[in-house]
């Protein structure tokens, strides 16, 4: 009886191994994709108030995680119903991605959800303003300012959702929508930071929004199973 359970077990045992020896299992590539953000350049060409730039990349650390971040400058006129002014400034958000997406074989799409930590540094130009004038007709008269506001900053966290696809070898489109919650802001006397690079409007209090569309391309830099 002895011998039929070893001779079973040993049936058993190379069974499994053949098993594992016919599932083949496909390296992952694991690299650095760098690119830029189409919505702000385009922007920049089309509207005669704005000029930005960002910067957009993600380092794969394990299967299912990236560091991610982004840098760009923003150049921003705001025409309100009381005044108009000119933000310019610079900022820089870092973080992780985690992609939901299960690929096939060596593919790096991604459905992602991830967070980021902003800081922006940025100044303020009052262009003009209005003023109320009973002796003016309409009521209110436009008085040229030109004052600056230097030395500003302010930081936020921010929850990101997205998506990156392959268009071609190594080439990907990618779209994104963020929710923001700011965590500092110094703003200057008599004048508040109503737009900050990076963030966005804020004439909602703490919270801001916005999105991106990337063009990215994949360097790979090895390989792990």
């Amino acid at each position: 009886m002895l011998k039929y359970i070893f001779s079973l077990s040993f049936l058993v045992i190379s069974f499994l191994g053949k098993a594992q020896d016919s599932t083949k299992v496909y390296p992952q590539r694991y690299g650095l994709r760098v690119g830029v953000d189409l919505h702000r350049l385009s922007k920049s060409f089309y509207d005669k108030d704005y000029k930005g730039l960002e910067i957009v990349g993600d380092y794969r650390l394990t299967r299912k995680f990236y560091i991610a971040g982004e840098l760009g400058n923003e150049d921003k006129t705001v025409d309100d119903d009381r005044f108009n002014f000119t933000t310019k400034g610079t900022y820089f958000k870092v973080g992780f991605d985690y992609n939901a997406f299960e690929n096939w074989l060596d593919m790096e799409n991604m459905i992602y959800a991830g967070m980021r930590f902003g800081v922006s540094s940025f100044s303020h130009t009052l262009n003009s303003y209005k003023i109320y004038d009973p002796t003016n007709y309409y009521g209110e008269n436009i008085v040229s300012s030109g004052e600056e506001f230097n030395g500003l900053n302010a930081s936020w966290l921010e929850v990101v959702g997205g998506l990156k696809a392959e268009l071609f070898n190594n080439v990907y489109l990618g779209v994104s929508v963020r929710l923001n919650y700011l965590l500092s802001n110094k703003e200057p006397e008599n004048f508040g930071n109503l737009f900050i690079p990076g963030f966005n409007r804020t004439y909602d209090g703490k919270f801001g929004a916005g999105f991106n569309y990337t063009l990215s391309y994949f360097i790979p830099i090895y390989k792990k199973k």
